[in-house]
């Protein structure tokens, strides 16, 4: 203890703080130590900031084929009430209900798995929608009211050609029955048929990015 010009101070008290700041900067981290953790973090980034990015990618490609499916279907309920649907109705019948931005036989837009692009032609023209996606079809009709007979439109989902044969961008082959029933190519019922032939369940066509 001393005495001081403002009474009794404790000459440990500086000691005591010295040794306090010692004790932090000894148990810091060291250059060294930080370069490991920024490496580390580094390496965790390149793994899951692609894998974020492409499943927000998947997920908007998703909310949007969903939106144009039920564009369609709605399309064709109203074509029903109207009492005009038939055997030989074909799905440009049903574009009449539907607001999309633009009609094109000019185009070039993504086409399914394993294929490279597809063409919007007069025989099989796309409609440009709000939502930035493509919906491609062809002048076949139903062929038949059963519950398997069907017509079908392809569904790319940021309406252009990726460039790829396979990946995120891939178009979805939708498939609507005459009872009005929905379903992707790989779930499609046996017996499935329209104008044009029949058609068999193929899994391998149908994106990754797509679920109902």
């Amino acid at each position: 203890m001393m005495q001081g010009t403002f009474g009794i101070v404790d000459s440990t008290y500086g000691v005591g703080r010295r040794k306090k700041l010692k004790l932090l900067v000894d148990t810091g981290f060291t250059l060294a130590e930080l370069l490991i953790c920024l490496l580390i973090l580094a390496e965790i980034a390149t793994f899951t900031i692609p894998k974020i990015l492409i499943d927000q990618q998947n997920g908007r490609n998703n909310a949007i084929a969903k939106e144009d499916i039920a564009t369609v279907s709605a399309a064709f309920q109203q074509h029903q009430l109207k009492g005009a649907l038939s055997s030989s109705t074909t799905f440009g019948a049903f574009t009449q209900y539907m607001n999309y931005v633009s009609y094109s036989t000019a185009a070039t837009v993504d086409g399914l798995n394993g294929q490279g692009s597809e063409g919007c032609d007069a025989s099989n023209p796309c409609l440009f929608m709000h939502n930035g996606s493509s919906i491609r079809y062809g002048g076949y009709n139903f062929g038949g009211t059963n519950t398997t007979n069907a017509v079908y439109f392809h569904i790319d989902p940021d309406g252009s050609y990726s460039g790829t044969t396979n990946g995120p961008g891939k178009a979805v082959s939708v498939f609507i029955y005459y009872n009005g029933r929905l379903a992707d190519e790989g779930n499609i019922a046996a017996g499935t048929a329209g104008s044009n032939g029949s058609y068999t369940a193929n899994s391998s066509k149908v994106p990754t990015w797509f679920s109902w």
